[in-house]
């Protein structure tokens, strides 16, 4: 992680050599839209005004080693420090794709036309690095101070259609309100052409980054700009759930609370970008098993139908095949908890579920949001000590000795095609609680006896 003081003072350095030059160096985009709101940015990115390339490159060298990240495009950055440093350009679409644009440099632009390719009004405001003074060419301020998320152009915003995602993005992680002309010109955008890299991009930001995640996905069904990304989502629009337990409506409305639910456990979880994807995922199968019988809707069989339509989803996201499993995982098993503590089944019973999950306390996290996610006529009560304590006599269970398959071998039992089976049962005699001793007996003798049938 960069040193953020030190990379101010390199900026400021370059911003006393820029002016003795002739030009101005100014903070842009997300610094200078978080410093106004009170927070401080990770990222710093500075634009350079009035200058030549050659000219800049020349200043750049005595900050240190300059690395040129788009020489083509004006953007350069020096070693060791995590600043961005481009010049003012021009961009013009010239294709669907995210690189297709013509790009081109232009030290003379102008604060207000090189803002003019920015996306929103809030991120299109300029600080020079010299003097502080603030540069709003599209009154990005006025609607900071009203939570309103305005696009700056007309024409340059439909551009870029990830500024859609980037809407919904902004909109859940600051809690601004998308103004009803962005609104319009987002909902005539297609996305089909975007890359799942940068879809998913936007979706962890909303996930890992809002303190409601689901108002992204809300801005997006206002949109109409579900599909084709989050079909899945948009499918449990209007799937009816049983009453007397979702008083909130349908399966849309609880998978929401739930993603909010989540939001509560990031901190908790071991891979929180699993966890907040599971609790957007774990109904994905009640549109399919949904049914009504003697008047009363069910959803019999739904997590592993969901486990299904999880992995479909997000391999349209991502290649990231643990995280993929990870997901699914939870999506199978996310009923379990609370029905293990209902039902008052047998430590045995919780010691398979969480030897089963792929990790036992962010399955716990997302029951207690899968739990937390209703409005019921019968008020929520928390299993999550019951778990906690289950799932600290599995982890007892686990730190036992236990038979291994050299155990078996130095008793005297031959490897052979076979031989995983006598594994299985020694693991699930573990899961039992079976002493080690007492194990190897009882599965030695299973042995003995299925290989003399043989």
């Amino acid at each position: 992680m960069h040193d953020l003081a030190h990379d101010k003072e390199i900026v400021a350095r370059l911003a006393r050599r820029v002016s003795d030059a002739g030009g101005r160096v100014y903070y842009v985009g997300g610094c200078v839209r978080d410093a106004l709101m009170g927070s401080v940015s990770k990222d710093l990115d500075v634009e350079v005004h009035g200058l030549t390339p050659a000219a800049l490159e020349e200043i750049l060298d005595t900050l240190g080693e300059r690395v040129s990240i788009g020489e083509s495009f004006g953007i350069y950055a020096i070693k060791g420090c995590g600043v961005d440093i481009a010049m003012p350009r021009k961009e013009h679409l010239r294709g669907r794709g995210h690189r297709d644009f013509d790009v081109i440099v232009d030290p003379d632009l102008g604060a207000r036309e090189a803002a003019r390719r920015r996306d929103f009004t809030v991120n299109a405001m300029m600080r020079d690095a010299l003097t502080g003074e603030l540069v709003d060419p599209f009154h990005g301020r006025r609607d900071l101070k009203r939570g309103v998320l305005r696009h700056v152009d007309d024409e340059t915003f439909p551009e870029d259609p990830l500024r859609v995602l980037r809407a919904a993005q902004f909109a859940s992680r600051f809690g601004f309100r998308v103004a009803k002309e962005t609104m319009r010109l987002c909902s005539a955008m297609d996305l089909t052409a975007l890359s799942k890299e940068r879809v998913m991009l936007e979706l962890e930001k909303a996930l890992l980054q809002a303190e409601h995640p689901s108002v992204f996905f809300e801005t997006l069904r206002e949109m109409n700009q579900l599909r084709p990304w989050f079909s899945e989502v948009a499918d449990l629009i209007g799937v009816p759930q049983n009453p007397r337990f979702h008083t909130e409506g349908d399966v849309w409305n609880h998978t929401m609370l739930v993603l909010d639910a989540a939001a509560q456990y990031r901190e908790r979880a071991g891979r929180t970008l699993g966890l907040m994807l599971a609790a957007l995922t774990h109904d994905f199968g009640k549109p399919a098993t949904t049914e009504l019988e003697s008047g009363v809707f069910h959803a019999y069989g739904h997590e592993e139908a969901g486990a299904a339509l999880a992995e479909r989803f997000l391999r349209r996201l991502t290649n990231e095949t643990a995280l993929i499993e990870y997901v699914s995982n939870l999506t199978a098993l996310h009923m379990k908890p609370n029905v293990i503590v209902a039902s008052g089944a047998s430590i045995k019973t919780s010691n398979r579920m969480f030897d089963r999950a792929v990790d036992p306390e962010a399955l716990i996290c997302l029951s207690m949001a899968d739990g937390q996610g209703t409005i019921s006529r019968y008020p929520y009560v928390s299993c999550e000590e019951n778990l906690e304590g289950r799932l600290d006599a599995y982890r007892e269970t686990m730190a036992q000795p236990h038979v291994m398959g050299r155990d078996l071998i130095d008793a005297g039992l031959e490897p052979g095609a076979d031989f995983s089976d006598f594994l299985a049962l020694a693991h699930k005699l573990r899961l039992a609680g079976i002493p080690k001793d007492d194990a190897l007996k009882q599965v030695l003798a299973e042995a003995r006896k299925k290989r003399r049938k043989a």
